[in-house]
C-alpha cells in the first residue's frame, strides 16, 4: 500500500518538472529563431515579434477564425466518414478470413499513396470544391483506421468467438459484443494517428485546390511573399492540432480506456 501512495505524492512534481523542461525548451527555441533572423532579410526569416504582429492581425480581422473553422470543419467531415466505414470494414476483415487474405495487399497500397495524388483526383472528381477536400481527408484515414482495427481483431479471444458459435449467437451479436469492445482501444490509437495526417492533407489539398481554409491563405502569403504571415499561419495549425491532441483525443481515450490500465496496475 505503501508504493501507490509514495508515486501519488510525487505525481505533480514530476509532471512540473516535465513541464518546466518544455517550456525551456521553447525558450531555447525561440532563442536561437531571433538570433537567425538578424542575419537574413524579414522576407526569408521573419523574427518572432513581426510573425506575432502578422498572427495578432489576422486574429483582430477575424480572417483566423473563419480559415480555421473551415479546414476544422473539412477535417472533422472526413474523418468522421473514414471512421464510420473503416470501424466495420477492419472488424469484418478480420473476423472473416479468407476476406481479410483476400484484401491484404490493398491497404499497403492505399497507405502508400500521397495525399498529393489524392487532391489530384478529387478535383477531378469533384472540382474545386469542400467535397475534395473532404475525399482527401478520408481516403488519407481511411487505410490508417482499418489496418489498426484490423490489428486489433488479432486480439479477440479465440475462447469466446468458440462459446459464442456454440451457442448460435448472430453474427451481428458477435461483431458488436465481442470483436468491437475488443478493437476500441486500436481504434483510437488508429483515430489519433489518423486525425494527425487527415489535418495535414487536408492543408496540402487546399493549397492546391480551394478558395478558403489554412492551406490556402499559405499559399496566397506565400505567392505575395507575406513569410511573417506563413509562419503566423503554420504556428497557428501547429497550435490547433496540439491543442486537439494533448486536450481532446488523448483525454478522451484515456478516460474511456481507463478500466484497461485500472486492470494492468497489480
Amino acid at each position: 500500500m505503501r508504493q501507490p501512495q509514495t508515486t501519488a505524492t510525487h505525481a505533480p512534481g514530476v509532471r512540473i518538472d516535465l513541464i518546466a523542461k518544455r517550456s525551456a525548451l521553447l525558450v531555447a527555441l525561440v532563442g536561437i529563431w531571433w538570433l537567425l533572423s538578424l542575419r537574413y532579410p524579414h522576407y526569408v526569416l521573419p523574427g518572432p515579434l513581426r510573425v506575432w504582429d502578422a498572427l495578432s492581425l489576422i486574429i483582430d480581422n477575424g480572417d483566423l477564425w473563419r480559415n480555421l473553422t473551415v479546414t476544422l470543419k473539412r477535417v472533422c467531415i472526413g474523418f468522421g466518414l473514414a471512421a464510420v466505414v473503416s470501424v466495420p470494414l477492419g472488424i469484418m476483415l478480420g473476423a472473416i478470413r479468407p476476406l481479410g487474405e483476400f484484401f491484404e495487399p490493398v491497404l499497403p497500397v492505399l497507405n502508400t499513396v500521397s495525399s498529393a495524388i489524392w487532391a489530384i483526383f478529387g478535383i477531378i472528381w469533384f472540382s474545386i470544391s469542400e467535397a475534395s477536400i473532404i475525399f482527401v481527408v478520408f481516403m488519407t484515414a481511411m487505410p490508417l483506421i482499418i489496418t489498426n482495427v484490423w490489428q486489433g481483431t488479432r486480439a479477440v479471444n479465440a475462447d469466446f468467438i468458440e462459446l459464442a458459435h456454440t451457442l448460435r449467437m448472430p453474427g451481428w451479436k458477435v461483431m458488436t459484443k465481442i470483436y468491437l469492445p475488443t478493437v476500441m482501444p486500436y481504434f483510437f490509437s488508429g483515430a489519433r494517428l489518423a486525425f494527425g495526417f487527415g489535418w495535414r492533407v487536408s492543408l496540402v489539398a487546399e493549397t492546391i485546390g480551394a478558395s478558403s481554409g489554412i492551406g490556402y491563405r499559405l499559399r496566397q502569403a506565400a505567392d505575395l511573399i507575406q513569410t511573417d504571415q506563413v509562419f503566423a499561419w503554420t504556428l497557428t495549425m501547429v497550435a490547433m492540432m496540439v491543442a486537439l491532441e494533448s486536450g481532446v483525443l488523448k483525454p478522451l481515450e484515456n478516460h474511456l480506456f481507463r478500466w484497461k490500465k485500472e486492470a494492468e496496475t497489480p
